[in-house]
């Protein structure tokens, strides 16, 4: 029988696991140099920081040694109680602290995060705890008005990841090849039902189109087999 390892014993006079109340000196004076009271362990939150005025305005920190669910969770739930959240951290030179996402995270949650150095004193500010709203992106939110407008019913499940999907170009490429199942059409022919029927030949960005000559396109096999695969077994 294998004989069970020991877990070794920490040497005696070692330093004990670092403890987020090694961060709260350093918190606590940050807070206090920008004019508030702080105080620790106050109902359950690790500081609570008061700037007297009418109302008082007050602060939540919650702190970890690092940037954890938990931490967030936290901050959260100390939102429904104070003007402001800060979320503090130890200082690290490639940790959580440092990844961008994190900060637009706290940004987007409205936490003020902080990067805490305790052998030092020193605090950073990493995020303010104010309102954040992305940049708007006026052309993607054009096209996807304008896709959403453009398709005919909803044909794709939403969370599909592995079956094609039914733009709306698709679609009007799709009807384009209905209507030329008889034969040759040309683009005016077509413009009734579709009015960018030229451009979707011209282009013929699936390959289901021939040219026959100037002006005058037929359905090719590539082509038929779309409207085959479209429809239902």
């Amino acid at each position: 029988m294998a004989r069970r390892r020991r877990r070794a014993a920490p040497p005696r006079g070692a330093p004990a696991a670092a403890h987020e109340t090694t961060l709260y000196a350093a918190v606590k004076a940050h807070l206090e140099g920008l004019g508030y009271e702080a105080k620790g362990e106050v109902c359950g939150c690790d500081i609570v920081a008061v700037r007297p005025g009418e109302p008082p305005f007050l602060v939540v920190t919650e702190m970890k040694m690092g940037f954890t669910l938990e931490l967030l969770l936290q901050g959260v739930d100390r939102m429904a109680a104070a003007d402001e959240v800060w979320l503090a951290v130890r200082a690290t030179t490639r940790g959580r602290d440092q990844d961008s996402r994190v900060r637009r995270l706290c940004r987007l949650l409205g936490f003020g995060l902080l990067a805490v150095d305790p052998s030092r004193g020193g605090v950073e500010v990493l995020a303010e705890p104010a309102p954040y709203r992305p940049r708007g992106n006026p052309r993607r939110r054009a096209l996807l008005l304008r896709e959403h407008a453009r398709r005919r019913g909803d044909p794709n499940k939403g969370g599909a990841t592995r079956t094609p999907i039914m733009t709306a170009y698709r679609q009007r490429a799709l009807a384009c090849a209905e209507a030329m199942r008889d034969g040759p059409r040309r683009p005016r022919d077509l413009a009734p039902e579709v009015p960018e029927a030229g451009a979707i030949l011209l282009r013929n960005v699936y390959g289901w189109f021939d040219r026959v000559e100037r002006g005058l396109y037929r359905l090719n096999p590539a082509g038929e087999a779309a409207l085959l695969a479209r429809e239902p077994a």
